[in-house]
């Protein structure tokens, strides 16, 4: 079976460090505080909830479906968040995948609005593009959410479309309602592009 094998990811603003089941308690203190700009993605609130959480992406991981990080800011050393890489193809059959998505990301209200996110997108694009050679880095989100298609954006990533009645939605009210998703991507030819963007932005 296939897995995605993700190394810690370092950069000068956060670690993305593979997640561990040791990670529940600090992980849940950053699920605390201001929640209202995680309508759109699933936050778990509180210890019990965070340690459901973890457990669920571990399950997932072990699998082979996802890659999944928590997020330590570096200059406090607090877990401010998570990401991870998911739904992986092998279409050419290599051991490594040839194309991946970036998602499931959420970050904590006061490492909102800060290189937290571009510098984490540089390192896992980065480990994607140049460690496994993927030809293609998917993005997306609930067409609805306009903060995240922004961010998306600002990080250079091309608009694909929007597919209806995609994917579960986890948006409060939408009961068992299919969220549409506005899909977003990099491609190995946008790369060197995307890269030097994202390293402007940081650099501002």
């Amino acid at each position: 079976m296939r897995r995605l094998e993700v190394d810690r990811l370092a950069g000068r603003h956060v670690i993305l460090e593979p997640m561990r089941s040791d990670h529940v308690d600090e992980l849940a203190a950053a699920t605390g505080g201001d929640r209202s700009t995680f309508a759109y993605t699933r936050v778990p609130d509180g210890l019990d909830e965070t340690a459901d959480y973890v457990d669920w992406l571990l399950r997932d991981a072990a699998d082979g479906a996802v890659g999944p990080f928590v997020q330590r800011r570096v200059s406090d050393g607090r877990l401010v968040g998570c990401t991870r890489y998911l739904h992986p193809d092998w279409p050419l059959d290599r051991e490594v995948p040839d194309e991946v998505e970036v998602g499931g990301t959420w970050l904590c209200a006061d490492a909102q609005r800060s290189a937290i996110n571009t510098e984490a997108k540089l390192l896992l694009f980065t480990y994607a593009f140049e460690r496994w050679a993927v030809q293609r880095v998917a993005i997306c989100t609930d067409a609805r959410n306009l903060r995240s298609r922004a961010a998306i954006e600002r990080l250079g990533a091309a608009f694909e479309g929007v597919l209806r009645r995609h994917r579960a939605s986890t948006h409060e009210g939408d009961g068992q309602r299919l969220r549409d998703s506005a899909m977003y991507a990099v491609t190995v030819d946008d790369w060197p592009t995307v890269r030097r963007q994202l390293l402007g932005l940081l650099d501002r």
